[in-house]
């Protein structure tokens, strides 16, 4: 196991070599996994399976980075549930759980740090994202085992469905019930990632993607990419650019940490780098898969919440963030967090 603290770069890809536990002790922005992006990282332990990547998208991240080198433990049924991602990031609520806190303390980078898989895979079960009991997550993740097994073969939706049934499951409509997707929709996200991953990190040809991934015409995988992302294969790798990182990036966000308090018009922000509205936010969509007016709102978010761990009255910190009246700024708080600003200062975690 290796376990150190670690500053990231901005902008830069790391990717998952072992199985990994991200824990961020402090900054604020966002975070980057397999092409989605993540603003409430906030007191969460995030676990990263092999072949993933994580961007930080702010210059202002120290994270603690724990890998484990038990391979065979990270397939066992009670645990893998922390690493195989069906819709969003795996991970632990540190608010939730104080076992998991004692262990991922400032002082605790001792070989026990491994026990964390074992107490947060029962803070896992616990959460129970998605309202099952375990036999029913077994089926769930036996079924995304043998997608992520089987999705460039060329399988049907139809047959993987089939190859499913023939192991004794019925997982169509416990899938839809409890994960909200078909299995083809699953099927379809995989593929869909694993073809952004070698466009974006090899020099292969489109065509050889789209074999690669199980596309027997490029034209269609073309067309079904542009749908799903809103570019093509090769305006996608383009923008991407993850080698030479250009500076766009870190201007914007720089520019959203001085202002954000004061300035929240797309039109100032455009101005500010000689652009239209219209350019800068398609520039910032394809470089980084969200909006202007996300990244804006989320800046709001994280201002305010470290003004509320430093103890700073809700009507000031109203004031400073400049909204009209202090109802104003709870509800945006409760909108964007899920709690009241309230609730937050009462059940905050220091790290």
């Amino acid at each position: 196991m290796n376990v150190e603290k670690l500053t990231p770069e901005l902008n830069k890809v790391y990717f998952i070599e072992k199985h990994t536990l991200i824990h961020v002790l402090s900054g604020t922005g966002s975070i980057q996994v397999d092409f989605k992006n993540y603003t409430d990282w906030q007191e969460k332990a995030i676990f990263l399976e092999k072949g993933q990547y994580i961007k930080f998208l702010s210059d202002d991240f120290e994270v603690r980075r724990i890998e484990f080198a038990d391979e065979a433990k990270f397939y066992n049924d009670e645990v893998r549930v922390l690493f195989k991602h069906l819709i969003s990031l795996g991970y632990i609520n540190l608010m939730e759980c104080e076992e998991c806190q004692a262990f991922l303390s400032e002082s605790l980078l001792s070989e026990d740090s491994a026990n964390i898989i074992d107490v947060s895979s029962k803070q896992w079960f616990w959460q129970n994202p998605f309202n099952a009991n375990k036999e029913e997550y077994q089926i769930i993740f036996d079924t995304k085992d043998i997608i992520d097994t089987e999705f460039a073969n060329r399988l049907t939706s139809d047959d993987l469905v089939s190859l499913i049934n023939e192991k004794g499951y019925q997982a169509q409509s416990l899938i839809k019930e409890k994960v909200g997707l078909t299995v083809k929709n699953l099927l379809g996200a995989k593929r869909l990632m694993e073809s952004q991953k070698e466009i974006a990190f090899t020099d292969k040809s489109i065509q050889e993607v789209s074999f690669d991934l199980g596309y027997n015409d490029p034209a269609y995988f073309n067309r079904v990419f542009k749908k799903a992302i809103g570019q093509t294969p090769k305006e996608f790798r383009e923008n991407f650019d993850y080698e030479n990182r250009d500076a766009f990036t870190q201007v914007l966000l720089e520019l959203l940490k001085k202002y954000h308090t004061e300035e929240r018009s797309l039109s100032f922000y455009a101005d500010q780098l000689h652009l239209s509205v219209k350019t800068l936010s398609k520039k910032v969509r394809a470089k980084m898969n969200t909006t202007l007016g996300q990244l804006i709102r989320m800046e709001l978010l994280n201002t305010a919440k470290i003004m509320l761990w430093e103890g700073e009255p809700i009507i000031r910190i109203s004031e400073r963030l400049g909204f009209e009246e202090p109802n104003h700024f709870s509800s945006f708080f409760k909108h964007y967090s899920g709690i009241t600003p309230t609730q937050f200062k009462s059940g905050k975690y220091h790290n």
